[in-house]
């Protein structure tokens, strides 16, 4: 690729330094979300293990990234996690394309994830609903259908909650990532799915000592 002399490359120092203020930013919003997120993070795990050891099952969307994280963390509890385990009921409402498609195309994408819920969900199942602004139309539509279904809620947002923030009921639990950066909020997203499927394992598996 040609850029002529106006597109001359940044130099391999300065783009060290730009990468390593990108892991200090990382390591910076983790600090700050450690003590308060935690306290719910051990609610959701307690939810979310209660639900799967009385056979229920946990539903999980979002959009772009946070699409990406509810298929990592359904995926981590089909298959596993960190160690040899019963497979657990897990769904993201992300990867059926067929599904998703029709349901845009003959209702509206606000309906991708409700009308799943409506066809799969079950009294005291689980939802998971990331979205980093807390604003996502077809996220908060899957938080008003998983309440009609009787669903519990574990919402992962940032910045001031959203409108999720307010439509959430007093037993659904949301886990706030204090942060404005989409990047950073994505990032303590993941550990916190890290630490629902660590300690979920751990709740239902207790390893040994």
């Amino acid at each position: 690729m040609h850029l002529g002399h106006k597109g001359k490359s940044m130099s391999t120092n300065k783009i060290v330094k730009n990468v390593q203020t990108m892991f200090d930013a990382s390591i910076t919003a983790k600090q700050v979300s450690k003590d308060e997120l935690s306290p719910p993070i051990a609610k959701a795990i307690e939810k979310m293990a209660t639900a799967l050891k009385q056979g229920h099952k946990i539903l999980s969307c979002g959009n772009g990234g946070s699409a990406a994280d509810a298929q990592h963390f359904a995926a981590e509890l089909v298959c596993r996690f960190e160690r040899e385990r019963p497979a657990l009921a897990a769904i993201a409402l992300t990867v059926d394309t067929s599904a998703l498609t029709a349901i845009s195309n003959d209702y509206h994408y606000d309906e991708v994830f409700a009308r799943q819920i409506d066809a799969l969900a079950k009294k005291d199942d689980v939802l998971l609903a990331i979205s980093t602004s807390g604003f996502s139309p077809n996220v908060v539509r899957a938080i008003e259908q998983a309440h009609e279904r009787q669903m519990a809620v574990v919402a992962l947002t940032g910045r001031d909650g959203g409108k999720i923030a307010k439509i959430l009921n007093e037993d659904d639990i949301e886990i706030r990532v204090p942060s404005e950066s989409t990047a950073r909020i994505q990032e303590v997203h993941l550990l916190t799915i890290h630490c629902l499927c660590d300690q979920i394992d751990e709740t239902l598996f207790p390893q040994k000592n």
